[in-house]
């Protein structure tokens, strides 16, 4: 499909690599797949020179997480849409088109496909679902995933839909608008930098949407576990440093205050549960955000619009308190 590339991020994937590129090469369209890799240990290298010499493989050097991987390679690619798709997805035939079809209108920058669960395959999966919110402050959901309630995909969310932020698993990008926002930042390393992404692209008046009509198939935790205190970290870090990159000022310290203390909250259950090493993974989160708090701020681009982008919601107290499991039970509306 000419205009369109494939782009993947590896590292130490080999096993994936084996596993998913053979089908992702029969059904991609004859796109080019760029691969970039992020210092891999492995034979990752090895195995796509010798099996895969069709795709186009970036050794980068150095482990710059998914942020700083991805903007590397993306300066290889010079077609105007880019799909990327991390090395543990499975696509299916026909993938491709109903992602590039949206593009069509020229304010959409970013289209994600429904993503479910490899290894139940009824389900959709952690990592997107389909198609990703924040709520007031500025904790994620999804259609189809509200924390860690999966639902059973019984078509119920197969309306192509505009939302707040397209997975970083898998999905299509306008390059044009990637390039005019800068980009992932590469501060983030990992987690939550495409719904950074995504937020400075609704502030430049682009839009995200989500079609049901490509499905890909994600087995999830193929870089970073889900139980790792690691990426309990990462979630917890990066989600203070986007609302203080893109909170409007009048609005920030509010939001900030509540989100502090509903992390604190978290941290203490943690520690209720004898999970000290998740606790400490939040204390540590926080205190990297004050370290570096004046240099998020001084990233903040000029008239931040958050307009119609969070949810009027918390939800945390939705599903903590009310006992609201699935995103069908919310009665959720964008914040004016």
């Amino acid at each position: 499909m000419p205009g369109v590339a494939i782009a993947i991020l590896n590292y130490n994937g080999e096993n994936h690599l084996k596993q998913f590129l053979p089908t992702l090469i029969a059904n991609s369209k004859g796109c080019p797949i760029y691969i970039g890799d992020n210092a891999s240990i492995d034979d990752s290298v090895k195995l796509l020179k010798e099996y895969f010499p069709s795709t186009i493989c970036v050794e980068l050097g150095d482990n710059f997480g998914y942020s700083g991987g991805y903007n590397r390679l993306i300066k290889h690619i010079s077609e105007e849409f880019i799909i990327l798709v991390n090395s543990d997805i499975e696509v299916t035939e026909a993938w491709i088109e109903p992602l590039i079809e949206e593009f069509k209108n020229d304010k959409v920058a970013a289209i994600q496909p429904k993503i479910k669960s490899y290894h139940k395959k009824e389900y959709f999966e952690y990592a997107g679902a389909a198609g990703g919110y924040i709520d007031k402050y500025g904790y994620p959901f999804c259609r189809g995933r509200l924390f860690n309630s999966i639902e059973k995909d019984t078509r119920q969310y197969d309306d192509a839909e505009y939302i707040s932020w397209a997975s970083g698993a898998c999905f299509a990008i306008r390059k044009s608008a990637f390039d005019q926002v800068g980009g992932f930042d590469d501060d983030f390393f990992a987690h939550m930098e495409e719904i950074d992404l995504c937020w400075r692209l609704h502030t430049y008046g682009y839009s995200i949407r989500f079609t049901p009509e490509s499905t890909v198939y994600h087995v999830g935790g193929g870089t970073l576990d889900y139980g790792s205190p690691f990426k309990t970290y990462l979630n917890y870090r990066n989600g203070l440093y986007l609302l203080l990159k893109n909170l409007p000022e009048k609005k920030r310290d509010q939001v900030i205050v509540v989100r502090v203390l509903l992390d604190w909250l978290s941290a203490l259950l943690y520690l209720v549960r004898g999970k000290w090493e998740f606790s400490r993974a939040i204390m540590n989160a926080h205190k990297e955000v004050r370290k570096n708090r004046s240099n998020f701020l001084a990233k903040r681009i000029n008239n931040i619009e958050d307009k119609g982008f969070r949810h009027n919601l918390s939800i945390v107290w939705e599903y903590f308190i009310k006992g609201k499991k699935e995103y069908r039970q919310l009665n959720s509306t964008r914040l004016n």
